[in-house]
């Protein structure tokens, strides 16, 4: 459905264009990495809370338009006020802001995705998830792209109000949405509803595997976002050219998000997301040893080549391994694990970078995520009735 996929890309753009120019705007202000880093974590952080209630919520109600919108809004204020306080007030207030955008975070990413099994019939799920898989990328490719360009051709000024003229379009696309029934709650109560996501995320081995292995890959790739725009320096670029190669990494992943979408009808989905994770862990393993921008960006792409299939086939892990009544919790759960990761990788970068060093920064982050597939692989042990019952194989 084009409104959907719309509606969607126009929220994650925004969302995608904030996590890259909240670094560029406090290191632009104040040339702190670790307020960077505190102030970056500070948005996504809350997600971890939220992202479980939100899904309870979801499944339970017919609102999910308002929700999507009331985040957008939220989001554009909030920037609105980090524009007026960075680097004019004190530095707990730009976390404080960052947080109260962050708290609806999950929306963004699983309450648009727990839509996706009421829109499309079965048949169609996989190629849908491709597609979602693009919406994903196509925003993470023009996000940091933009706020790139905004900040270098205008001022980083200019890019949080690119992300504002963004929240606001997503608003009006999202009012085109279908309304949805609830697709679960029943008598069941909210606190029963919260739990149940959690449990059955924690207990099925294969939905398990994924959950590890993309939440894992997230905190690791969240410490790119602060040695990224450092690492530029030693290359002779600005900051911001960082933003490129984000956008480099997921012109290889739409690529082969769309030319592999196959694989997950073919192979089981959490195989597909752990060898994925691991040869992206292998390609980042490159980035040190690249000594110009030219280079280190035709590696970026390369990475992205290897990345690509993760996201849909995290998408079909939660579609195969969870009944109907489970999928927004599920989805805004797994959502709120990995941005809260990312959020501790933001965090431990800031603090971290200065003393080790951008290429040790990226060698560390290429390791961990060979030991994010490690882990899933192990996290896979064990039956499941979820797993068995739905499973292809």
């Amino acid at each position: 459905m084009p409104s959907y996929y719309l509606a969607a890309t126009l929220a994650r753009f925004a969302d995608e264009m904030v996590a890259f120019t909240l670094v560029l705007l406090v290191l632009d202000r104040t040339d702190s990495p670790t307020l960077a880093g505190i102030t970056g974590a500070a948005y996504a952080l809350p997600a971890i809370v939220t992202g479980p209630l939100l899904g309870a919520w979801l499944d339970r109600t017919s609102r999910r338009r308002s929700a999507l919108a009331i985040n957008q809004a939220t989001l554009a204020a909030v920037m609105l006020g980090l524009l007026a306080v960075v680097g004019h007030s004190a530095h707990w207030i730009p976390p404080v802001l960052a947080a109260v955008a962050g708290a609806t975070l999950p929306m963004v990413s699983g309450g648009f995705t727990s839509m996706l099994p009421s829109l499309f019939r079965p048949e169609r799920l996989a190629r849908a998830n491709a597609f979602e898989s693009v919406s994903f990328s196509a925003a993470t490719i023009a996000g940091p792209a933009t706020a790139a360009t905004v900040a270098a051709v205008v001022s980083v000024d200019a890019a949080v109000v690119v992300i504002m003229v963004a929240a606001a379009c997503s608003i009006v696309a999202i009012s085109r949405l279908p309304a949805l029934p609830p697709v679960g709650g029943g008598g069941e109560s909210f606190f029963s509803s919260v739990v149940g996501g959690l449990v059955h995320l924690a207990r099925t081995p294969r939905l398990r595997a994924s959950t590890v292995t993309t939440t894992l890959l997230m905190g690791f790739t969240g410490m790119l976002l602060i040695a990224l725009p450092l690492h530029m320096v030693e290359l002779g670029m600005p900051k911001s050219a960082a933003g490129y190669l984000w956008t480099a990494i997921e012109i290889g992943s739409v690529t082969t998000a769309l030319l592999l979408s196959r694989l997950q009808s073919r192979w089981r989905p959490e195989y597909v997301v752990m060898l994925s994770v691991a040869l992206y862990g292998l390609a980042l393993l490159t980035w040190p040893l690249a000594t110009t921008f030219a280079v280190l960006l035709l590696l970026a792409v390369a990475a992205g080549l290897t990345e690509g299939p993760a996201l849909p086939a995290m998408f079909a892990a939660r579609q195969q391994y969870s009944p109907p009544a489970l999928q927004g919790r599920v989805s805004t759960s797994a959502a709120s694990l990995r941005v809260g990761a990312s959020a501790l990788g933001q965090a431990t970068a800031g603090v971290l970078v200065p003393h080790i060093g951008t290429a040790a920064a990226l060698t560390t982050t290429a390791l961990g995520l060979l030991a994010a597939a490690l882990l899933g692989l192990l996290a896979a042990a064990g039956g499941g009735a979820w797993s068995g019952r739905l499973s292809r194989g």
